[in-house]
């Protein structure tokens, strides 16, 4: 999906950013780098410093410490020349829902600057790629949430920016609605550096070339999906239902295989015996777990292994504790 041409030119460098809300601390010192022509896609729990981010990236708050530098430009010297090379679709678009459509984005090109000439060609390539041809005579009040984004990403694009900056672009869509941002965005990808946020994590795993996981306003991981997925795989579990078993002497022999950190007996239900063994390393346990229950007289009812899938890692990587 990364245009490879721009891979390794990078856009965008943050350096040890910081921001304070009175005695809160939103954003934790965080770095990272965006390349040209990367979808990056910014995940976290609601809290996590995701929207602070985004709006100190597109100049609209003022870090506390810290650089952000935007084609080699700094944002604290430059900052009116990096805003004219983004695009911003904040969570709720501001648009005017009096207006009709076509109107609407007439009078964002008309203060976006463009040419009289040329507003009318823009106007009918955004209608295209964003597929909103069918609503432009339309008032955009009456409009679904699914095509009022789609409006609102048209505005963020009128300038034809480098950078495309989107604060949770599918919240409150339904799922046909969610597919067609999401091959919008793959669109505006193949020639744009694509910023997003998000906590739907299916969304992220689609559309994204690399996740940046943020918690408490700190980085927690950083990486293509399979990156991640790998780097997480030094713990995974291993799920029982067992029958005619002890708590005791099920934990006792479990424990004592090699690579089972720990065997977790849960409460016990309608007399079967939930276990959930917590096992390190990449090493396949299952075949030594099989065949030390095969010398015991207990009910194998239940045998899996917990997948590592990016909804887990993201569960382990931000929760309180």
């Amino acid at each position: 999906m990364l245009n490879t041409a721009f891979k390794d030119k990078t856009m965008i460098q943050v350096e040890a950013l910081t921001k304070h809300f009175g005695t809160f601390r939103a954003v934790n010192g965080i770095s990272f780098n965006i390349a040209r022509g990367e979808i990056l896609g910014l995940l976290g729990p609601n809290g996590a410093g995701k929207t602070t981010t985004l709006r100190m990236l597109t100049g609209l708050l003022k870090p506390t410490s810290g650089t952000i530098r935007v084609a080699d430009k700094s944002i604290a010297d430059e900052a009116l020349a990096i805003k004219r090379m983004m695009g911003y679709l904040p969570e709720s678009a501001p648009l005017y829902h009096d207006l009709l459509v076509f109107d609407y984005l007439r009078y964002v090109a008309e203060i976006r600057g463009l040419r009289a000439e040329a507003r009318l060609d823009r106007i009918r390539q955004l209608a295209d790629i964003c597929q909103i041809g069918d609503v432009m005579h339309k008032p955009i009040g009456v409009l679904s949430k699914g095509y009022r984004q789609r409006v609102g990403l048209a505005h963020a694009m009128m300038s034809d920016p480098q950078i495309l900056i989107l604060d949770e672009p599918t919240s409150g869509l339904d799922p046909n609605q969610i597919v067609e941002i999401r091959r919008i965005i793959r669109q505006i990808g193949r020639e744009k550096t694509v910023v997003l946020s998000t906590h739907i994590l299916p969304e992220a795993e689609a559309t994204c070339d690399r996740i940046l996981i943020i918690h408490q306003g700190t980085i927690v991981a950083d990486g293509a999906t399979d990156q991640i997925k790998r780097s997480a795989a030094g713990e995974h579990r291993i799920h029982l239902t067992l029958a005619n078993a002890d708590p005791g002497v099920v934990r006792a022999r479990l424990e004592a295989i090699d690579g089972v950190a720990e065997a977790i007996t849960e409460t016990p239900i309608n007399g079967t015996l939930p276990v959930v063994l917590v096992c390190r390393g990449e090493a396949d346990l299952r075949g030594s777990v099989y065949r030390e229950i095969r010398q015991t007289g207990w009910d194998l009812l239940e045998f899996y292994q917990e997948t590592q899938t990016l909804e887990t890692i993201f569960r382990k990587l931000t929760r309180e504790d």
